[in-house]
């Protein structure tokens, strides 16, 4: 994992470096020499004679970009070093943005310019370091690719971050220990997912990684199926499905791997028959496609509807809250009742209308200060979806996953992503990392498929196809 640091984060490691500032800018310059050296041949073929203006602020960022432009200059760049504000001549091939980085505290609107590319150093000036938003009304320029030193800045993954910092290289200046020190937040990466899922033993047997879903009402049964297919497909050995007033195989779904069991409609009955043997599974799933069967015979929720029911009585097994679970959990105060009754951890997957009503408000631009406060206040593991989806565990541990996309922005992909969540649970991966490695698995196989029409249904089998290649031991 790749620490990720706020802005006074950063601060602070800066200032506790052993090496003095200058020693450090230098390193700085080096790297983002070697970005724009790297952008220049790419986009126009050669280094020497090509028009470079950097654009250079006051602080520290400017003088990254100063030292960046002699050694750019030493390589035969025709190098222009201007102020921020001043005027930009078009038809630069390398335009390096230096202006402000992390440091900006108010509006900045850079001046016009026409370049070949653009390289913004440590962040595009303009842009939140905490939240990937405009600092005050800022127009920040739109990268082609960001050299960021250190850690990551949470507002390359955040808000318009992305959209703007283009391809982002984390480049080394000997703070790596120090940055990892400090780090209270961490990017997943295609390792991690190597590291941290082990491979099935030769003697594995199915119910070692075991899962239960309850999911699905009469006449929603997509989401059960997606669900326990993409548990399957994840690793899960053994998947029972069960659907509240529903038998699963007279429901329509198609016969194979899945165990389904028909339970009780009475929302007072199919707790207890989910129960039956609850311990011989290593993770639940509750919540997609629930509709009212999760939430109390008068459609009352909280702590004593049938999804609280289910969790504290089976306060052993890790457990995955989604969906129509976490709408008949209630508010926080009432998941926290439920997450304090269990020993196991539990993982709530909101996306940003969920989280509004669980918490009584949007997330907001931090969303890793929002996450954090709904770990702390339920205790459970948080996931906050997106195309960065954002995990806190409690106590303030964060965990991020930025392989997300657009085609994900499809109905049922939440569905899939709670089956793999509850794959990598039932394979013993701890709670915070099943949840991020989730959603970063997900987002990865929707990589490798269809850039147009993805679909739900599409994803179980990439999800095993990206695994395939990637999980420990492949």
């Amino acid at each position: 994992m790749l620490p990720v640091l706020t802005p006074d984060e950063m601060r602070e490691v800066d200032a506790t470096a052993p090496e003095p500032v200058a020693v450090l800018v230098e390193r700085a310059g080096a790297a983002t020499a070697r970005a724009a050296l790297q952008l220049l041949r790419d986009r126009t073929g050669g280094v020497y004679g090509r028009r470079v203006v950097v654009v250079a602020g006051p602080g520290n960022n400017g003088a990254d970009g100063r030292s960046a432009a002699r050694r750019l200059a030493g390589r035969g760049a025709a190098v222009a070093v201007v102020a921020p504000g001043d005027e930009v001549p078009d038809g630069a091939d390398l335009l390096v943005d230096a202006a402000y980085g992390t440091g900006l505290s108010r509006r900045y609107a850079p001046a016009a310019a026409r370049a070949v590319a653009v390289l913004a150093v440590d962040i595009p000036s303009g842009l939140s370091g905490r939240t990937g938003t405009p600092v005050d009304g800022s127009t920040p320029l739109q990268a082609d690719a960001t050299v960021t030193f250190a850690a990551w800045k949470p507002g390359l993954l955040l808000g318009d971050g992305p959209d703007h910092a283009g391809e982002v290289a984390l480049a080394g200046i000997g703070l790596d220990t120090l940055a990892g020190s400090r780090a209270g937040a961490w990017l997943v990466t295609d390792g991690d997912v190597a590291d941290l899922v082990a491979p099935r033993p030769r003697e594995a047997h199915k119910w070692q990684t075991a899962l239960q879903v309850v999911a699905g009402s009469p006449g929603m049964t997509g989401a059960p199926w997606m669900v326990a297919r993409a548990a399957m497909r994840a690793g899960a050995g053994y998947v029972r499905l069960g659907i509240p007033g529903t038998d699963p195989i007279a429901a329509g779904l198609p016969p194979g791997e899945l165990v389904g069991r028909a339970l009780p409609a009475d929302p007072a009955g199919w707790p207890a028959a989910v129960l039956d043997g609850i311990d011989r599974v290593q993770a639940l799933v509750v919540g997609p496609g629930l509709g009212s069967a999760g939430r109390g015979a008068d459609g009352a929720t909280g702590a004593a509807t049938p999804v609280a029911a289910l969790l504290t009585g089976a306060p052993a097994t890790p457990a995955v809250v989604d969906a129509d679970g976490l709408n008949a959990l209630g508010d926080a105060d009432a998941v926290a009742r439920v997450v304090a009754a269990r020993r196991a951890p539990t993982v709530l997957t909101p996306h940003a209308g969920e989280y509004a009503r669980l918490f009584g408000g949007p997330p907001g631009d931090d969303r890793l200060a929002a996450v954090r406060h709904a770990a702390d206040r339920t205790g459970a593991v948080v996931l906050l979806k997106g195309s960065t989806t954002v995990v806190a565990a409690p106590g303030g541990r964060v965990l991020l996953a930025a392989s997300g996309s657009s085609r994900l922005a499809t109905a049922g992909t939440g569905d899939v992503l709670a089956g793999v969540i509850g794959a990598l649970l039932a394979r013993g991966v701890a709670a915070p990392e099943a949840a991020a490695l989730g959603a970063h698995v997900h987002g990865r196989a929707a990589g490798l498929g269809f850039a147009e029409g993805l679909v739900a249904t599409d994803l179980p089998d990439l999800v095993a196809t990206w695994l395939s290649r990637h999980a420990g031991g492949s």
